[in-house]
């Protein structure tokens, strides 16, 4: 089992969210990424080189960005976006990945 650890810029992606909402990608973050969050499925893929994460879970229309330290087993949150359309929002600006 991994454990997840959050930066603080992706706790206040987080809290940019309604409460609902946090549940979801909280529940999200537990069910797909404590175990095996290295390996890709349909909802998580490896991301090209970019200066956010290795890793993207798509959870709905939200992202989470994350990076794998597979030796301590530590599942390392970096940002928390949305999609509207087919663009990309991460600290509530467009970004292009």
């Amino acid at each position: 089992m991994y454990e997840i650890d959050y930066t603080p810029e992706a706790r206040q992606d987080l809290n940019s969210f309604r409460k609902f909402e946090q549940q979801h990608i909280l529940d999200g973050i537990d069910a797909q990424l404590q175990y095996r969050p290295n390996v890709a499925t349909r909802n998580r893929k490896k991301l090209r080189p970019n200066d956010v994460a290795k890793w993207e879970l798509r959870l709905n229309h939200f992202r989470v960005f994350y990076d794998v330290r597979e030796v301590a087993r530590i599942v390392k949150i970096a940002a928390i976006g949305y999609k509207r359309g087919n663009k990309l929002f991460i600290h509530g600006e467009e970004y292009n990945l």
